[in-house]
């Protein structure tokens, strides 16, 4: 071991000593991957034993961990502990999401992209990410500025005009501390990454602290005798100060049960891909994701969000279309089939992975050919709610960068929620028994998608249920497909608290609802 080395290693319980009131700590995870387990569970330790430290900002891209029971950012959920979130998403850690709710802590929630990508701008001292994205949502300025509760200050970001243009500018500010996760670390204090499925934001970050002058904490599995190949390394030894050594997963068994060899493999041959997934069995979601899957084009490259839009890849595998297109996924894989579920972010026999801002400059660019996502709530103007809803905070993630600037943007879901039940027969589709509540509304409680600023960039919008098809026109929402055995008054304008426009209505395409296919 290197003298240079030997100086920074520590235990993590002196690792989050150096964390002082009011610092604030950007931490690196996507999912249950690349997440410092063992830095903040010891920081928690700290504070529920001593009080301190005390009104920290945390500041994260991706969601990481499932709950403070199960580790990742939820082990921050603690009055006092925690002042201010500036964060993508929140929807797995209930225990955070009541202190936002009960006005215990300030929120920014900003897209996933634009904390990636102002990480770099922290570290170049630029003065903030200025870009669209966001624009006519509510992360707007001119609605409620990415405020998520009224405790939340405004003038955080500002919208400006540049050449004639409106543009969001979303601020810098310093980073005192980064908690990082590595496979390993060589005697020069190279990270390296060569058995995790990405490596997300981890160089950005350390970038970032290191020029606040802050300090930049790595948790590692183990070290190396060697120095590494320098083409290997994701963060150099230069940015590194603290390194807290042991089994990498050793506090999140969860990680560990989800992690596939092949996250970190080149693709074999696969000569039939049906034999990579199990078929979907008929139901909603199977129907969804089916005509979701018929409106991707040739060649294209394709971005599929968590939740039901991830099982459009299994369709795909079915009908052995993988190879007509690339599946990329927002924490940096490219190619190869992404995992679903506890392992969103992964791929499996990915083609290539960069980082997750590189990634984001390519989608906030118009590189997306097509974009599938789900929604909470879509309303009469075609505008889409993912964010808050029936008071729950789950917050943007990659959606607003994702959904603004994609060609095709796809959303997917049922028509109603809350019991929802169907048979299919004879090519028909019957509603056995109708959900409780349904997915359109009047107008949706938070614009997380713009139906404006899509309508502005001309790109095509579909929502597809299990019983109809909407698409995005010029006034809203027009009605453009129905299943077939579902009737339209009974089935859907019944249901609905306004009238979409009903040109030249269609039947749903009879594939979608052959048991047949299903069995394949």
């Amino acid at each position: 071991m290197s003298i240079v080395l030997a100086d920074k290693i520590c235990s993590a319980e002196h690792a989050v000593s150096l964390i002082k009131d009011n610092d604030t700590i950007a931490s690196e995870g996507f999912t249950l991957f690349l997440q410092a387990e063992a830095l903040s569970s010891a920081l928690e330790k700290r504070f529920l034993a001593t009080g301190e430290p005390k009104d920290l900002t945390l500041v994260f891209s991706a969601m990481h961990g499932l709950s403070n029971k199960e580790g990742g950012i939820g082990h921050f959920a603690h009055q006092g502990l925690l002042k201010t979130i500036i964060g993508g998403y929140l929807g797995w850690f209930p225990e955070i999401g009541k202190l936002v709710l009960d006005e215990k802590v300030m929120v920014y929630n900003l897209p996933q992209g634009v904390i990636s990508q102002l990480y770099r701008d922290i570290a170049a001292k630029r003065p903030g990410c200025i870009t669209h994205v966001g624009l006519e949502t509510f992360i707007d300025p001119l609605s409620d500025g990415a405020r998520v509760n009224s405790c939340t200050p405004p003038d955080f970001i500002e919208r400006i005009q540049l050449g004639g243009k409106d543009w969001i500018w979303y601020k810098s500010f310093p980073i005192d501390i980064a908690f990082l996760s590595a496979t390993a670390i060589d005697p020069y204090g190279n990270l390296v990454m060569d058995q995790e499925p990405f490596f997300g934001t981890s160089l950005s970050i350390a970038q970032a602290v290191h020029n606040s002058n802050g300090i930049v904490i790595a948790q590692v599995g183990k070290i190396l005798d060697k120095p590494a190949h320098p083409h290997h390394i994701k963060v150099p030894g230069i940015l590194v100060d603290k390194v807290v050594v042991g089994r990498p997963h050793e506090n999140s068994p969860i990680y560990a049960s989800n992690f596939k060899p092949e996250f970190c493999l080149p693709s074999p041959a696969i000569t039939d891909q049906r034999k990579a997934l199990e078929p979907l069995p008929m139901s909603p979601r199977r129907i969804i994701t089916e005509r979701a899957c018929d409106e991707i084009p040739g060649n294209a490259i394709v971005n599929l969000g968590i939740g039901m839009p991830e099982d459009i890849a299994k369709i795909a595998a079915e009908k052995n279309l993988l190879n007509n297109f690339t599946l990329t996924v927002e924490s940096g894989p490219i190619g190869g089939l992404p995992a679903s579920g506890l392992s969103f972010g992964a791929a499996v026999y990915p083609q290539a992975v960069i980082n997750a801002n590189a990634q984001f400059d390519f989608y906030d660019g118009g590189g997306l050919d097509y974009a599938a996502l789900g929604a909470a709530q879509i309303d009469s103007f075609g505008n889409v709610n993912v964010s808050k809803f029936n008071h729950k905070i789950a917050g943007v993630g990659g959606f607003v960068n994702i959904s603004q600037t994609a060609k095709i943007v796809v959303f997917c879901a049922t028509f109603t929620v809350g019991g929802l039940e169907i048979e299919v027969s004879d090519g028909n589709l019957h509603i056995t028994q109708e959900g409780k509540f349904s997915k359109f509304v009047t107008a949706v409680e938070q614009i997380s998608f713009s139906a404006k600023q899509a309508l502005i960039k001309k790109q095509k919008v579909l929502y597809i249920t299990e019983r109809a098809v909407f698409q995005l026109g010029d006034t809203g929402l027009e009605l453009i497909e129905i299943a077939p055995g579902i009737d339209l008054e009974r089935d859907i304008l019944s249901l609905l608290d306004f009238r979409p426009v009903i040109r030249n209505l269609n039947k749903m395409s009879p594939h979608l609802f052959s048991k047949t296919a299903a069995k394949n």
